[in-house]
């Protein structure tokens, strides 16, 4: 074997051995005496030893590309919410083909409201909501409901990552106790979310980015293509993970860049499953994705519309 062979053979190992070095089992010494049941590596001469020192040059690099490369889906990419579709002549904006980093969607944003204490699940419910968050929400005079009616409710959820995140929601103060039940189920049936907060006016009055997947419940707006209130005016609706369960009416997709998500045969984390659908009908509440002149995968509400 050359010396330059061997020495990058060898860097290959002492990247490999410092990547072991890194597992609980690499920490574990042998005891004096005992004999270790580690295969010793070749001397680096002869073809054993270089074929033995090219499988660890490998082996190195492939461990280095697996600690590098995030899983696809995993990590959120960096112009996400950044970039405004052209607007169609209905106002919604051009529907396109998911890119690439969103067909298998499964990161979970930071928190924007601080952790509830304990280690399972837990909620907190304010009623009326405190004056700074409603704020920051889009309640204004001439909404359908009473600011004083409406609850904030903060709640932890499990995110894509397997963790416990909190989120906040902003509801009718009549249904807020059903939904932190509803969404207890969703806890203990460990189904994910991205993230949950109230929807701001800086929201509502941007351009369409068509990526947006924010769990969600009082937005003070029409329905979509209505002049009449939404249900979510009342806060008495709430919308789940809408990036994977999205809204469809003849060629309008909501959100915007969602498609890869109207193959509902091909279940993807993040998806409402019937054990999730169930636990809103369990409180009553009706699932969008059950009407007929249009699908509202991602709604669920206390009137059914």
């Amino acid at each position: 074997m050359t010396p330059r062979r061997f020495l990058t053979a060898l860097a290959a190992t002492s990247v490999l051995a410092g990547a072991a070095a890194c597992t609980p089992s690499a920490q574990t010494a042998t005891p004096p005496g005992t004999a270790s049941s580690s295969a010793s590596v070749p001397s680096p001469g002869g073809d054993a030893g270089t074929a033995s020192l090219d499988a660890l040059a490998s082996s190195a690099a492939a461990a280095v590309k697996s600690m590098s490369v995030p899983v696809p889906g995993t990590v959120p990419p960096t112009w996400l919410g950044t970039r405004a579709l052209p607007l169609r002549a209905d106002g919604y904006g051009e529907i396109r083909s998911t890119p690439k980093e969103l067909r298998q969607r499964r990161f979970t944003l930071p928190d924007t409201v601080a952790e509830l204490p304990g280690a399972g699940f837990a909620s907190r419910i304010v009623t009326p909501a405190p004056t700074d968050v409603i704020a920051r929400s889009t309640w204004q005079p001439g909404c359908p409901v009473g600011k004083d009616d409406l609850s904030w409710i903060r709640l932890t959820f499990r995110g894509f990552d397997g963790q416990r995140h909190t989120g906040e929601l902003l509801l009718n103060r009549s249904v807020a106790a059903d939904v932190v039940s509803a969404f207890h189920d969703l806890w203990r049936q460990e189904f994910p979310l991205e993230e949950m907060r109230v929807t701001t006016r800086a929201e509502l009055d941007a351009p369409p980015y068509g990526d947006g997947n924010d769990t969600s419940a009082f937005v003070c707006r029409p329905a979509v293509g209505s002049t009449h209130f939404s249900e979510h005016a009342y806060g008495l609706a709430v919308d789940v993970n809408p990036f994977q369960n999205p809204y469809t009416k003849g060629d309008l997709v909501l959100p915007e860049l969602a498609s890869s998500y109207l193959d509902r045969d091909r279940i993807r984390p993040g998806m409402l499953t019937p054990a999730a659908i169930a636990a809103f009908a369990r409180i009553g509440w009706e699932w969008g994705g059950d009407w007929h002149s249009l699908k509202d995968r991602h709604h669920f509400s206390l009137n059914n519309r």
